[in-house]
């Protein structure tokens, strides 16, 4: 067997005095070459391609290099674990931090309309007019019947609807039952423009009847009921007359009460935000009651309103629409802003959760240039016979290369299936536990705790293949590069 060995060797033009040593390791080099190269030992040298050349088969290098791998399975194992674990990190804190975010969103799914923006009027320091110290009074930009012209004139808005408060306490009587709740006058017949729909009767206002809100109802009590004593039920608002009666004081400290009567014509559906409190009046109405309050005609002109409701045709708009209001000088807010700033928030949660994972990723990486550049110098005299019997520095590249990327992409895939599988786990233990929460506080329990979107996984393991296979560039390239007789000279 020498003799062969050193006669086959002798045909390239290298000694293997001295090198009896590794016959084994030469004759495993020798079958490899075969089922790589579809190399025949007793052919003749192909020119300038040597053996392998442009006969390379795809199949045969994933062969050869699963069989590389698997014949130091305790070394790539260990290796792997560092992939595994950082993958595993990473997959399952982005998705803890998407679980949080879609819980948020889940909550505040119910914050109300997303297509509305409710505008103040906008607040200027004026010019410094004394020595003393701070600047001049503070002026506003009145919402009037100008600014609602500006605004709806904006594209995108449907609506601009006036709204104003009641500017003073009133108590709100049904048969022996009392109750207060926000008054509002609305500067639309039809409520429906505001994005409500009704629970009972209809959403359009005349003078002297109201349209009331889904909780006002829970609002009222008896007045007359002994402590301890039941409360009674909620009375059932629509088509009931209202007994308001209104409340100021005089600059004597003295009571004076109005009392005034409204009809009840629609009762709204929930909408989890202001109008589930409210009462609705027609504006005229309600700037009647005003005016009773403070001794003078209301100028809207002059003073404006207290609120504008801006209906914009989709959610897409309105974030464009609220920093153009903004621009006029007014202030503008919506839940869809409110939306985007808990999403933004979440978004940094992901990538700080994420980073935290690709720290352990990094280390793994430094394992895998570790074990290739080991794992090169052990096997220099293989890559010397490779090279020998025509493997070229290309085919030596993908090799070592690939098995880099074999390491990185079973540690992905490891880490892929660990994540999913503590996923489940977690969203078990935490939803039970929230769950029993919630039923304590009142609160609405969590949906899922751990949401893993399908390209996550996807991403991770592409992401500790292509770690693994730069991690092995460096080992590859210099294995690549050794000289035929230098590397089957190494001791």
């Amino acid at each position: 067997m020498p003799a062969a060995r050193n006669r086959f060797l002798t045909r390239f033009g290298v000694s293997c005095a001295g090198c009896s040593g590794w016959a084994a390791s030469h004759q495993t080099a020798v079958n490899r070459l075969r089922s790589l190269c579809r190399w025949n030992p007793r052919s003749k040298p192909r020119p300038n391609n040597g053996y392998c050349g442009a006969s390379m088969k795809f199949f045969d290098l994933l062969t050869l290099i699963w069989s590389n791998l698997s014949r130091r399975k305790g070394r790539v194992a260990l290796t792997a674990i560092g992939v595994i674990i950082g993958t595993a990190a990473v997959v399952l804190l982005v998705s803890l931090g998407v679980g949080l975010q879609q819980n948020a969103e889940s909550q505040l799914g119910g914050i109300g309309d997303l297509t509305r923006i409710m505008v103040y009027p906008g607040y200027s320091e004026g010019p410094v007019i004394s020595t003393g110290p701070g600047g001049g009074p503070s002026t506003t930009t009145p919402l009037n019947q100008a600014a609602i012209d500006s605004i709806a004139a904006i594209p995108g808005v449907t609506a601009v609807i006036p709204q104003d408060y009641l500017q003073t306490w009133a108590i709100i009587r049904v048969g022996r039952l009392e109750g207060g709740s926000q008054i509002m006058g609305i500067g639309t017949e039809d409520l429906s423009q505001l994005g409500v729909t009704a629970d009972q009767g209809e959403l359009l206002l005349s003078r002297g009847t109201v349209i009331v809100g889904s909780q006002v109802a829970n609002s009222f009590y008896d007045p007359r009921a002994r402590p301890g004593q039941e409360p009674p039920p909620p009375p059932d608002l629509y088509d009931q007359t209202l007994n308001i009666e209104l409340v100021k004081y005089a600059e004597d400290g003295t009571e004076i009460r109005k009392k005034t009567r409204a009809r009840v014509v629609g009762v709204l559906a929930e909408f989890k935000d202001e109008p589930d409190w409210s009462i609705y009046m027609p504006m005229s109405d309600l700037d009647g009651y005003n005016a009773w309050v403070t001794g003078q005609r209301v100028d809207r002109d002059k003073n404006g309103y207290n609120t504008l409701i801006v209906k914009v045709g989709s959610v897409d708009e309105v974030l464009d629409v609220a920093d153009q209001i903004t621009a006029m000088g007014f202030q503008a807010w919506s839940p869809q802003s409110f939306v985007e700033g808990i999403s933004s928030f979440y978004l940094v949660l992901q990538m700080a959760f994420g980073s935290m994972g690709a720290i352990a990723l990094l280390v793994a990486a430094i394992g895998i240039a570790n074990t290739m550049t080991m794992a090169i110098l052990e096997r220099t005299r293989e890559i010397g016979l490779m090279k020998a019997v025509g493997a070229n520095n290309r085919h030596v590249l993908a090799i070592f290369l690939g098995e880099a990327a074999g390491i990185g992409f079973l540690g992905g895939l490891g880490g892929v299936l660990i994540s999913w599988g503590l996923g489940q786990v977690l969203n078990v233990l935490v939803l039970s536990y929230m769950a029993g929460q919630a039923v304590e506080t009142g609160g609405l329990p969590p949906t899922v705790a751990v949401v893993t979107p399908v390209w996550l996984p996807l991403s991770a393991l592409i992401f500790a293949t292509l770690m693994g296979l730069v991690s092995g560039l460096y080992p590859a390239l210099n294995a690549a590069t050794l000289a035929p007789m230098t590397a089957l000279k190494y001791e």
